[in-house]
């Protein structure tokens, strides 16, 4: 594996592999945006339902949660490159027929969502088997910049879906917009053909499948710093998903700002994951500094959206919005890029699809309750109170030494086995 990793990876994070995975995905990024849109707008048309356009979202979403531990398993066993290939050539191809069910125009809901279920599970496959190839097409030092360059493409591909989809969406129509969405997945397939990825190296013999579970499970509590960091991504996802679905019924209720202010506000948002991730990928960070930029992020933003929350200043608003959106992209490079360089090859799969899990898991539940107290108390308090807990819990990790040494591990240096407890 070594002969087959050093060419590429001489070359830095835009060798032939990392180009070739990168611009594919950006197709199907951009894909998925407009299909959302799409498919949005067909149902409404289609059924007058929003409810059932909820319901897509759960169907389609749910069974990614459900299969997402398991399928880190199948990751970790199984080849990534022919699994990447797979994964988004089913995707393509039911996207396809999707769009030419809606074209010829005998497409059923009932076939959406079967869809949506496909979708969903190929996706719990997918995107841990992607985070996984990342350390090994790209050189250990630049994995921070290689993440922050993979997260551009949803940053930059929502940016442009969503402000292009509804111009799109009357010029061409659903069915073409489908049609886009699954020839960008089989158009992605296509150039992962081409892609280079290492076979895995398992440190053990055959293992039964849950076995196999077991040991990743065992790992990501053995290790401290992957422990508290699993901690993290809960308590930052579940208390920023749910402030951050505060503020469309914050503007829909308040007279001075109203739905036109509130997709200023997202887009500055957006904008701000963008210059962070821009900023991320073309900044070789010190492995002894992360830990220091990565509290100074997490602070900054619980403060940053806290001030959002309060403030009654609509230019001061959107400031603040693009600063959340800067670190918050800072944030989740270090996140991925942390796990990616700590976590044995044979092992990520199954990490990548626990942090997953938790994240798509607890999202459901945040936006639930988070609609449940805004009928309870003002929106304006209940979203600074948010961020203040996610800026709380920020205080006892910086006094954290597993976690410190966890986040400023330096793959070149540090040897793996010292992060254990």
């Amino acid at each position: 594996m070594n002969e087959n990793n050093e060419p590429q990876r001489s070359r830095g994070i835009w060798n032939l592999n990392f180009f070739l995975l990168w611009q594919g995905q950006l197709a199907s990024a951009v894909g998925d945006v407009v299909y959302a849109i799409a498919l949005g707008f067909w149902i409404l048309a289609k059924t007058g339902s929003t409810a059932l356009m909820g319901t897509l979202m759960a169907v389609s979403t749910l069974p990614r949660i459900l299969a997402a531990p398991f399928a880190g398993v199948l990751v970790d066993r199984s080849d990534r490159k022919w699994l990447l290939v797979a994964m988004d050539s089913i995707r393509g191809v039911f996207v396809v027929l999707i769009g030419v069910g809606a074209y010829a125009g005998f497409i059923q809901i009932w076939m959406v969502f079967a869809a949506g279920i496909i979708i969903g599970l190929c996706g719990a496959f997918f995107t841990p088997a992607v985070s996984s190839s990342l350390p090994d097409i790209v050189p250990p030092d630049k994995i921070v910049q290689a993440n922050s360059a993979y997260n551009l493409i949803y940053t930059g591909s929502g940016i442009l879906g969503n402000s292009a989809g509804g111009f799109l969406f009357q010029i061409l129509g659903a069915p073409l917009m489908f049609l886009f969405n699954g020839l960008s997945y089989l158009f992605s397939s296509l150039t992962l053909f081409f892609v280079r990825i290492p076979r895995i190296v398992h440190r053990r013999g055959p293992q039964h499948f849950f076995a196999d579970l077991k040991d990743g499970l065992a790992l990501s509590w053995k290790m401290r710093g992957l422990r508290f960091l699993l901690l993290v991504v809960a308590v930052l996802n579940f208390f920023s998903v749910m402030g951050i679905f505060l503020i469309l019924p914050l503007f829909q209720k308040t007279p001075a700002l109203g739905p036109g202010r509130y997709g200023i506000a997202i887009a500055c948002f957006a904008i701000g994951n963008l210059v962070g991730y821009l900023t991320s990928a073309s900044v070789k960070f010190v492995p002894s500094c992360r830990f220091g930029i990565f509290m100074a992020c997490f602070a900054i933003m619980g403060v940053s959206m806290i001030i959002f929350a309060l403030i009654r200043i609509f230019p001061l608003m959107l400031g603040f919005a693009g600063i959340g959106g800067v670190v918050n992209a800072i944030l989740n490079s270090f996140i991925s890029a942390t796990v990616q360089m700590v976590v044995p090859q044979d092992m990520r799969g199954k990490v990548f699809a626990f942090l997953g899990a938790i994240s798509l898991g607890l999202t459901p539940i945040a936006m639930a309750l988070g609609g449940l107290l805004a009928g309870l108390f003002p929106l304006r308090p209940l979203m600074a109170v948010c961020f203040l807990i996610v800026l709380t819990f920020s205080v006892p990790l910086f006094f954290n030494i597993p976690f410190r040494r966890f986040i400023n591990f330096d793959p070149v240096k540090d040897a793996v086995e010292s992060l254990s407890s």
